[in-house]
């Protein structure tokens, strides 16, 4: 059973039970790309928890490779802050390694 609490009509799930879902890179019809734990996906609509989106990213030559082997170059790419998020036009999900993971979500927050 996952563990999880509603407080004010918003449910928060625990930090244990995100860290199970697995990591991975969403590419969509128009909102671009994202990485983050997938919770859901029914049809093209994926539920992200702690997800970033891949405004731009340096040391990969395609998603593939980054799902795979994370960036080399974190310091030029920018990822905004994590954000829990619904997709509706999903039309590539590509699983992570733990490598890529770690290497993904340590990139500096983007912000201006």
């Amino acid at each position: 059973m996952r563990k999880e609490i509603v407080l004010d009509g918003i449910t928060y799930i625990a930090k244990e039970e995100i860290e199970k879902m697995p990591y991975v890179i969403v590419r969509t019809y128009s909102a671009g790309v994202h990485a983050g734990n997938l919770e859901k996906k029914e049809g093209k609509e994926v539920v992200l928890k702690n997800s970033r989106r891949i405004w731009y990213w340096d040391g990969a030559a395609s998603l593939s490779q980054m799902a795979v082997d994370g960036v080399s170059k974190p310091e030029n790419c920018k990822f905004p802050c994590e954000v829990d998020i619904t997709l509706t036009e999903a039309i590539e999900i590509i699983h992570c390694t733990k490598i890529a993971e770690k290497s993904l979500k340590g990139v500096p927050v983007w912000k201006k």
